[in-house]
């Protein structure tokens, strides 16, 4: 009987985790638009939580550094940071653990819509991006 009311109690867990709301990133979002600070570093604080990313649309200018600063506040579930695009040389797959920080460093020459998602999954629940955990990296020609 233990073990039936241990898994009751994952499985409202998973029901409340998975039924949050939606964020897509669409075009209607606000854009936070960087700046390169006194370093020359265009930095941002993301926060991983409830199957987004805040904020979910970021513009940086191509050809300058690049900071994110991940923040996974769940109480629970992991997430994960992945941006994709081998061919200008964007790559990253960064874990954050519930509770948990990371940061990544890059640079971007090539202008261009990038998506940022998180494949992260409990179960036979749809996964953390078909649940709407997307982001977009808007990268502006140099200059601009």
């Amino acid at each position: 009987m233990k073990h039936k009311s241990w898994l009751v109690v994952v499985l409202c867990w998973a029901v409340l985790l998975t039924s949050s709301g939606v964020s897509f990133a669409d075009d209607n979002e606000e854009v936070l638009v960087l700046q390169p600070d006194a370093e020359g570093i265009q930095r941002v604080f993301i926060i991983l939580d409830s199957y987004e990313y805040a904020p979910a649309r970021i513009s940086v200018e191509a050809g300058v550094p690049i900071e994110f600063q991940l923040e996974n506040q769940s109480f629970l579930t992991p997430h994960n940071f992945i941006i994709d695009y081998p061919a200008v040389g964007l790559q990253h797959n960064v874990s954050v653990d519930a509770g948990d920080s990371a940061m990544i460093r890059f640079l971007v020459e090539t202008p261009g819509t990038y998506t940022c998602y998180c494949v992260n999954q409990f179960l036979f629940f749809p996964s953390h991006r078909e649940e709407g955990m997307e982001g977009r990296l808007e990268v502006r020609p140099a200059g601009h």
